[in-house]
């Protein structure tokens, strides 16, 4: 897994990215109460606003992390908000990614240097 500085996991299945938060960030959030996911088929640039979440405490955007096509969204957040609270980095995910070349993932920090982050 790779983490951005805006507390977004990314994880590479096939060639596809997986996007969702990290724990820091669900536990920041606080209850995730709603979730506004893209259409699949749509094309993002990096630090593009792509997610809405709603939280008992705040709204706040997730960002496309790089350039690419949205594959595939998980739909079962936009009736089960609270997965991304529940499994923020297995079933909480919110969107599959098609990227051009996947080394651009090596621009990311690791686990370790995302703890130095958060720490």
């Amino acid at each position: 897994m790779k983490f951005t500085e805006q507390h977004e996991w990314l994880r590479v299945e096939d060639d596809l990215v997986v996007v969702g938060i990290t724990d820091h960030a669900a536990e920041q959030l606080g209850d995730v109460v709603f979730v506004d996911l893209p259409e699949e088929g749509t094309t993002v640039s990096k630090d593009d606003e792509v997610v809405v979440i709603e939280s008992v405490k705040a709204a706040s955007d997730i960002l496309a992390p790089l350039d690419g096509e949205i594959v595939e969204v998980n739909q079962v957040l936009t009736e089960t908000p609270a997965k991304v609270n529940e499994d923020p980095t297995g079933d909480g995910w919110f969107f599959k990614m098609k990227i051009e070349d996947l080394s651009a993932l090596d621009e990311f920090m690791d686990e370790a240097a995302y703890q130095a982050f958060i720490d």
